[in-house]
């Protein structure tokens, strides 16, 4: 059947714009490629969050030249359980590497590569919403308030998910909420970033620029409680689950809150494959959401370039991303439970705790640890 694209990707995030990128970079024609996003552009460079690359995602994304400029590099991460025995420490010059991993601004990321296909010919449709997706011969694409377009093969890259969609086979909600901000401290270790499980969930203070980004991750009540403190009284609160290694919290920027849960192993069918965020929505613990939907979209582009036909393309790409997903979801949905599943004092927690101190002794699963989280499982 004769369609209007190749290919069209729903989702104009990192991983949609990244898999455009990685297309054309390996010699796909540009005026095949449809990239469709409800947001404008514009509307994604403010977008501030900030996101944890590792050291594997930006060899990917300098490939593409796509590699933002203001960034802060992680040198080291330090892994420690509030109130226990026992942490883990890895250290980037273990590796021979730069730097473990690197803290930017989601905004930076995706001005950057929609730069990188300002003139590459691809066919941008935003801001559009997407209506339904129906496969018959290909797949049709109905757009609110746009005409209707047709391709070969509908990637859905972090956005483009219906309600009837939504993957199945796997589908936890945590018992936790993440509060993000930006915090400063008096004593700030340049280049090291903080995972420490406390009782309701694991604390992340990631260097950035002058400060930290902050992902506090607690039961909802607790949430509602946090969120209505007072600045000074809220990083007094900080400063008691994380401890005082960083001196004192001096100020907190304004804080946002968002439920937690795990979306994973989805059902892709004969002309739709899920990538990104549209494939596996993980808990932020060990930063690994956008690492692993970059994987997703290299692999992939490699798949669509090869010659292949569509359906031989969809098997092997799930076929040839099962290890990598697997490992990296169940890696991070242990972290998120195993360390908040029982109370503190139970002696679960303290063999946890000294599991830590035992992981920090053995070079070759410290090494295994670290090889996850900076290139992911590699076939």
């Amino acid at each position: 059947m004769q369609t209007d694209f190749d290919i069209a990707i729903c989702g104009a995030g990192p991983v949609g714009l990244g898999l455009a990128a990685m297309l054309i970079h390996r010699g796909m024609r540009a005026q095949g490629i449809a990239l469709i996003d409800a947001k404008t552009a514009e509307q994604s460079a403010r977008d501030p969050r900030s996101i944890a690359l590792s050291w594997g995602s930006r060899q990917l994304l300098e490939q593409l030249h796509a590699w933002p400029a203001s960034f802060t590099s992680i040198e080291q991460i330090h892994v420690s359980r509030r109130g226990r025995f026992g942490r883990t420490l890895i250290d980037k010059n273990n590796y021979g590497l730069p730097a473990l991993g690197y803290v930017l601004r989601y905004g930076a990321i995706v001005s950057k590569l929609t730069a990188s296909l300002e003139h590459s010919g691809i066919h941008i449709l935003r801001p559009a919403s997407i209506v339904d997706i129906a496969e018959h011969n290909g797949a049709h694409i109905t757009l609110q308030d746009r005409p209707s377009i047709t391709a070969n093969l509908v990637i859905q890259a972090e956005g483009g998910l219906f309600a009837d969609q939504q993957p199945k086979q796997l589908h936890r909600m945590y018992e936790q909420t993440a509060i993000v901000a930006h915090v400063h401290a008096d004593m700030p270790i340049a280049h090291r970033a903080f995972e420490r499980f406390c009782d309701e969930g694991p604390l992340a203070l990631l260097p950035q620029e002058d400060g930290y980004a902050l992902v506090w991750c607690v039961h909802p009540d607790t949430v509602r409680r946090l969120l209505a403190l007072d600045d000074k009284k809220f990083l007094a609160e900080l400063s008691d689950a994380f401890g005082g290694r960083l001196g004192n919290f001096t100020n907190v920027s304004a804080r946002n809150a968002f439920p937690l849960g795990l979306n994973a192993q989805p059902s892709d069918k004969s002309r739709v494959i899920a990538i990104g965020n549209a494939s596996q929505t993980l808990h932020p613990v060990a930063g690994q959401g956008l690492n692993l939907g970059l994987r997703d979209a290299s692999v992939l582009a490699r798949l669509l370039t090869s010659g292949l036909a569509t359906a031989e393309v969809v098997a092997q790409f799930a076929q040839s991303r099962k290890d990598d997903r697997n490992l990296t979801i169940h890696l991070t949905d242990i972290m998120a439970r195993v360390f908040t599943s029982r109370h503190r004092d139970s002696p679960t927690q303290t063999l946890l705790g000294l599991s830590l101190g035992l992981v920090d002794g053995f070079a070759p699963g410290k090494k295994v640890l670290a090889d996850q989280m900076m290139f992911g499982h590699r076939t």
